[in-house]
């Protein structure tokens, strides 16, 4: 039977609870050898926010033991065939990603949220700066916009502003400020990094750029495929970016402002290409990796300046 002709993934009717759904579902992933990394790690996580956006959320004892009706199997089902014949992140099928506990609309004209940079917002961006004190925020690279969202949430008496070079990124953004009603204190610029923002200094200035250095580019797995390239390349050594905002941050940074800026798995060849600067790594509690802190202070001290 050609593939056009094959019949369409159904799931069993032996199984019958939500709970069992979601079993049924993990077990496809797993044996599709799928790639996660779009807002879970694993093939159970995965089948289980699947069958939550289907069935709404949150998951409950008394949820998992419900018996879904024909029409909501049919559509785990599709979503489940969907995902592994196309390789495109779950977050793409539904539309959906969540981010430091919220959900935001995405679609592939930007990339899934995931950055550990969430914990941080989530505490305030404390210890390293007073939340209470801060006013202004810059989220440059902003995407879906999720990092200036949040931390608009996190910081009821900041103003963002969220910068992207894509108007593909900002429509999306758009959406997202509407969807979490933060029209009032996140505003939407269209910039080549600092480009556009003229004399403005900020208490924080965040950043989760382009990263992604060549030789990883030309081996990542069928799922990163379906996102930007734009949003990810960043060159040779994946510091195209980083570079830039480190030597122009403190231009744009308040005399006690820090910049927090994530470079992923490129960490190792900014300390090379920079030795004599102290970078301050964070740790979190759930994972991730790659992202300085650094205060104004420092970056007069060190930026610009030769490697």
């Amino acid at each position: 039977m050609s593939e056009e002709s094959a019949p369409a993934l159904t799931i069993p009717s032996s199984i019958q609870t939500v709970e069992a759904i979601i079993d049924w579902c993990a077990a496809q992933f797993e044996k599709a050898d799928l790639y996660f990394g779009h807002g879970t790690d694993n093939a159970v996580d995965e089948a289980a926010w699947l069958v939550a956006n289907r069935i709404g959320y949150p998951f409950s004892e008394e949820k998992l033991a419900l018996v879904p009706n024909d029409t909501t199997r049919a559509a785990i089902a599709r979503l489940v065939e969907e995902r592994i014949a196309t390789r495109r992140p779950l977050a793409y099928l539904l539309n959906e990603a969540w981010f430091a506990g919220e959900p935001y609309y995405v679609d592939e004209r930007v990339i899934v949220p995931r950055s550990p940079i969430a914990e941080l917002i989530a505490e305030g961006f404390a210890p390293w700066i007073d939340p209470a004190g801060v006013r202004r925020v810059l989220d440059l690279c902003t995407g879906s916009g999720c990092i200036a969202i949040a931390t608009a949430l996190a910081l009821p008496e900041a103003h963002v502003d969220a910068v992207d070079l894509s108007t593909d990124a900002l429509a999306v953004a758009q959406i997202n400020v509407a969807r979490h009603r933060v029209e009032e204190r996140v505003r939407l610029i269209e910039s080549d990094l600092f480009a556009s923002l003229g004399e403005h200094r900020y208490d924080i200035i965040v950043s989760n750029p382009p990263y992604v250095d060549r030789g990883e580019m030309a081996t990542r797995a069928a799922e990163y495929r379906h996102e930007p390239e734009l949003a990810l390349a960043a060159g040779e050594s994946g510091l195209d970016l980083a570079i830039p905002i480190l030597e122009q941050a403190r231009e744009h940074l308040t005399e006690q402002g820090i910049l927090v800026l994530e470079v992923g798995a490129s960490a190792a060849a900014l300390e090379t290409r920079f030795p004599r600067v102290p970078f301050t790594w964070l740790e979190f509690e759930h994972g991730g990796e790659g992202v300085l802190l650094m205060e104004r202070a420092t970056l007069d001290s060190f930026f610009p300046i030769e490697p």
